[in-house]
C-alpha cells in the first residue's frame, strides 16, 4: 500500500488562505462588487450601486466587511471612498469556479 502523505504546512497555510477568501466574497452581491473591481481599476459605492442595482447601505455594509478583511483597499476622494481591488487573488479563485465543469 502507498505511503500517505500529510499536507505540509506550506500547504495547509495556503488551504486557510483560499477558505478565508472564499468565506469572504461568499455573497452575490460580494461576487458581483469583485467582478466589477476586476474591470474597473477604482470605483466609488454610488457607481457600484449604479451597476449592481444595489441599496447604499446594504453594499456599504459588504464594502467594510471585505475592506476589513482585506479584500479590498478604500481611499477617501472628497466625500466619497474610492474603493479598490486589494487581493488579487481573488480574481484567480473566482475565475477557475467560474470555468470548472460544475453541473448547476
Amino acid at each position: 500500500m502507498p505511503d500517505k502523505k500529510t499536507i505540509g504546512k506550506k500547504e495547509a497555510e495556503k488551504l486557510e488562505r483560499i477558505a478565508f477568501i472564499l468565506k469572504t466574497v461568499a455573497h452575490p452581491l460580494r461576487l458581483g462588487i469583485v467582478h466589477l473591481l476586476e474591470q474597473h481599476p477604482q470605483l466609488s459605492v454610488s457607481e457600484i450601486c449604479t451597476m449592481l442595482g444595489s441599496e447604499q447601505s446594504l453594499t456599504s455594509h459588504h464594502l467594510q466587511n471585505m475592506r476589513l478583511k482585506g479584500i479590498l483597499h478604500a481611499e477617501r476622494d472628497g466625500r466619497s471612498m474610492l474603493y479598490t481591488l486589494k487581493e488579487r487573488d481573488v480574481s484567480s479563485i473566482i475565475s477557475c469556479l467560474e470555468n470548472c465543469n460544475c453541473n448547476m
